[in-house]
């Protein structure tokens, strides 16, 4: 009886298979387990960092999650190994476990199947199937020659204050972290000491830009300049005007709502007031800072919450409710305060299910945040805006955070407890429409009738 029981369990097990989804998510956890355990040998910390696993697993989780919060002084608890691996985490991670094991199967020449496709598929947030070997190699070719350019720019103004094998590792780092949009700095402020440097500000905001609009959008901008395609997607559209307004509107409300602060710029030009603004706008999706948030005020605060919250755009670096998503569910508000049946962008209508699937993520994306923020409020002796600040810069895999007082993510200052619903927050941000998969309650069956309809009072 037990021996047949134990082979029916071994059957069940070994034509158990996973969705192409699941296998991303699991795989990224497997690669965040393996990368703590190379950030716990001895020689990947400076003596006396202390580092225990939850903190070094914290680290690798916001590496492998492009994220950016920090529960250890980057710069000075790890060595050169343990920042190498740091960055090879936010590499992988950015580039995601799919597209990195599709690269190497190319190299060696194998050709991909069907589950090799769907994963990429769902990983990179395609239209459809085809043509996915083309767009791995378009892909791989803007990411290595975007981080390589930003990577030399960066070289040669770091070289300007130090010497030059240190201002190429600097180049080198911070490009990689930026495209990536993973807030990772090799400097305890950030970018704190580059505050008023134009050349920094312009070239790590114009990485955090390019790595957060999304790789489809690249896509068509070559498809129509070499002449494949005659007119942009609605989807490239809708990214770079959201996008564009998003910027244009989180600089002007920063700067606003903190001209006269005199713990962050009532001492700063009106150039350098709209600098500094501008920065922490295009840095909504990716974490870096050059100033102390922890000065901020609370509508301020507030403000940049809700701009990390929405994010960057689908099948890029960067994560959050999506910049096409919100646009979806603004532009849906508007077809029903016109009493318009459609709604409609560019010309163009959006489908039914598509608004539903956007009115469904915002709403789940906000509950998950706010329920999370209950969770730690009950748990942590920390302000309620600060964890809930902490939450959404942990699922929008943005990496901002009101800090601990020194150099360090307010996720320092949490218990074991904290850190790990953190973390859970960083993989909910990176992989939860992948995760959901995990869950999820498939089912073959067709309804074969529907009921009727009844109306029900709202508002």
């Amino acid at each position: 009886m037990n021996a047949g029981f134990g082979q029916l369990l071994i059957a069940r097990f070994m034509g158990f298979r996973l969705m192409p989804g699941q296998v991303v998510a699991l795989a990224a956890m497997g690669l965040i387990l393996l990368g703590a355990c190379f950030l716990m040998l001895p020689f990947a910390t400076v003596p006396g960092a202390n580092l225990g696993f939850i903190d070094a697993l914290f680290t690798a989780t916001s590496a492998v999650c492009v994220t950016g919060l920090i529960v250890m002084d980057t710069p000075q608890d790890f060595t050169t190994f343990g920042l190498g691996v740091i960055l090879f985490l936010i590499q992988i991670g950015g580039l995601g476990y799919a597209l990195m094991a599709t690269m190497i199967l190319l190299i060696l020449g194998r050709r991909l199947g069907l589950r090799d496709r769907m994963m990429l598929s769902e990983t990179m947030s395609t239209m459809d199937m085809q043509g996915l070997v083309r767009f791995v190699k378009l892909v791989t070719l803007i990411t290595f020659s975007l981080e390589g350019i930003g990577a030399v720019l960066l070289t040669f103004r770091f070289a300007m204050d130090y010497p030059w094998d240190t201002a190429f590792y600097y180049g080198v780092f911070h490009a990689i972290s930026a495209f990536n949009n993973a807030g990772f700095a090799l400097f305890s402020d950030s970018l704190g000491s580059f505050q008023k440097d134009w050349s920094v500000n312009v070239i790590v905001t114009t990485l955090v830009i390019l790595g957060s609009i999304g790789f489809l959008v690249f896509e068509d901008l070559l498809d129509n300049i070499h002449g494949r395609r005659f007119r942009f997607r609605t989807h490239t559209k809708l990214v770079v005007v959201t996008t564009g307004m998003l910027i244009a509107f989180g600089t002007f409300g920063i700067a606003m709502l903190e001209w006269n602060n005199p713990a962050t710029m009532q001492g700063l030009s009106v150039g350098e007031t709209f600098t500094v603004s501008y920065f922490h706008a295009v840095s909504r999706t990716a974490g870096f800072t050059s100033l102390d948030l922890g000065g901020m005020r609370e509508p301020t605060l507030y403000f940049l919450l809700i701009l990390m919250a929405i994010g960057g755009s689908p099948g890029s670096m960067s994560g959050g409710i999506k910049t096409t998503t919100i646009a979806i569910v603004f532009l849906t508000i508007w077809s029903v305060l016109r009493r318009d049946p459609d709604v409609e962008v560019f010309h163009r209508r959006i489908p039914p299910d598509l608004i539903t699937r956007a009115l469904c993520l915002t709403l789940l994306a906000l509950a998950l945040i706010t329920g999370m923020t209950l969770l730690l409020a009950s748990t942590e002796s920390q302000p309620f805006l600060s964890l809930m600040f902490e939450v959404t810069s942990a699922m929008g895999i943005v990496g901002l955070s009101l800090g601990d007082g020194a150099t360090r993510s307010l996720s320092a200052l949490l218990t074991d407890f904290g850190k790990v619903m953190i973390m859970l927050s960083m993989l909910l941000g990176r992989f939860g429409p992948l995760m959901i998969g995990l869950f999820a309650v498939k089912t073959t069956a067709h309804k074969r009738y529907r009921f009727a309809q009844s109306r029900v009072v709202i508002g």
